[in-house]
């Protein structure tokens, strides 16, 4: 793993809690190996772009990374209903992750719904170079998974296979579909492929008690957490 550089940013407003202040450790890396990456996973990394992260709050540590072990995973009732809406009539393609107008404009169309019904920050339009920056230029092989209904892109998620599993990295969508449950259509069909491959666990980031954005991840089970405390992975739910 080359790393250009790594810092703590200070301590400022929570994106996850409001009434809590953070700081997050990062390390920016030029280059790495998905088994470097699955290292950092098992550890209570996460990764966005080349900046690899974890939270280090002085008064706050509900922020637990949380996995879903294939051999005991079994859906609910609502999970299975969104399965069943979707998996003959949304197509999925996964490839190499790359920009394009539609991929835009989906982007933004999402973002400007979530700032308007969930009270996320707003942001301009991103545009083709901030979009490689984030998504297509990584520091190893990553999967792109684009979901389309007939030939309209609906939604777009960024997938790394490291070797232990999947770690879903983001996943965004077409609100006005947004009844078809697409987000836990995303990560069942996550689970679904690493279970295809003979993986043991999907990675599906940070789980945090209180931030609505984040607390779905805890429906897909039986799951484990990692304790900040003690760094070790306990069943959860």
């Amino acid at each position: 793993m080359e790393v250009q550089y790594t810092f703590v940013s200070p301590p400022g407003p929570c994106g996850y809690l409001p009434d809590q202040r953070w700081s997050l450790r990062y390390e920016v890396v030029r280059s790495m190996s998905a088994a470097e990456y699955g290292e950092k996973l098992q550890s209570g990394w996460r990764r966005f772009g080349p900046a690899i992260f974890r939270p280090e709050c002085a008064s706050c540590q509900r922020c637990q990374s949380i996995r879903v072990p294939l051999s005991t995973f079994k859906p609910d009732r609502s999970q299975k209903r969104a399965w069943k809406a979707n998996v003959n009539t949304v197509s999925l393609t996964i490839g190499a992750p790359s920009v394009g107008p539609a991929k835009l404009e989906l982007h933004d169309k999402f973002h400007a719904y979530q700032a308007d019904a969930k009270g996320w920050p707003e942001h301009g339009p991103k545009n083709s170079a901030s979009y490689v920056d984030s998504f297509v230029d990584n520091p190893f092989p990553t999967e792109e998974w684009c979901y389309r209904l007939g030939d309209r892109l609906i939604g777009v998620g960024y997938v790394d296979p490291v070797p232990a599993g999947l770690s879903a990295i983001y996943f965004f969508y077409d609100p006005e579909e947004r009844d078809r449950s697409l987000g836990t259509f995303n990560v069942l069909s996550i689970l679904a492929e690493a279970q295809k491959r003979g993986l043991p666990r999907v990675y599906l980031g940070y789980y945090v008690e209180g931030c609505a954005s984040l607390e779905y991840k805890a429906r897909f089970g039986p799951n484990e957490v990692r304790d900040p405390a003690t760094g070790n992975w306990v069943p959860f739910r």
